[in-house]
């Protein structure tokens, strides 16, 4: 199974961004870069109205959409699943699986912190903490990378993390 990397931060701190960049740098040294994005308040991809939605609303439980380059799965889910769950499921085929969110999962965080935003980090101390992305100086006796050094993060990430 993939080593799976959480990127989580406080809200607005950056993460989508940091993830974007991480990913396209990561994915132009040849890795396989695979993302699940935690949102604990639900969400739809589906259109109201289109073929797949009105499959869902009359009943069916799961609906795949397939074209020649893409597959969706939406599938009722009667409990949240785990990370290792969905790794073994749907990521067979990458390198890295990279999160953005799940701060409470027992797997290896880094932060992005920016001053400008929020008064302090969430996770000063965690055991999880592998790594932290901030726009000043800190000392959590973890690797500290400045908010453009993705190159840095993308060589940490690969050192620490796809070398196994």
């Amino acid at each position: 199974m993939p080593s799976i990397v959480s990127i989580v931060g406080n809200s607005d701190a950056g993460k989508t961004t940091l993830l974007e960049k991480l990913i396209a740098e990561l994915t132009a040294r040849g890795c396989r870069v695979g993302t699940i994005k935690h949102d604990v308040h639900g969400f739809d991809i589906d259109h109201a109205g289109k073929d797949s939605w009105r499959h869902k609303q009359a009943g069916a439980s799961t609906v795949v959409i397939s074209s020649p380059r893409k597959v969706a799965v939406v599938k009722d889910a009667e409990t949240e699943e785990t990370l290792d769950s969905l790794a073994s499921k749907y990521f067979q085929d990458v390198d890295l699986i990279l999160t953005e969110g799940y701060k409470k999962e027992d797997k290896p965080k880094i932060e992005i912190f920016r001053s400008r935003v929020h008064e302090s980090p969430l996770f000063q101390g965690d055991q999880n903490l592998v790594a932290l992305v901030s726009d000043v100086a800190l000392d959590f006796d973890v690797p500290r990378f400045d908010l453009d050094d993705t190159k840095g993060l993308a060589d940490f990430v690969e050192k620490t993390f796809l070398s196994k």
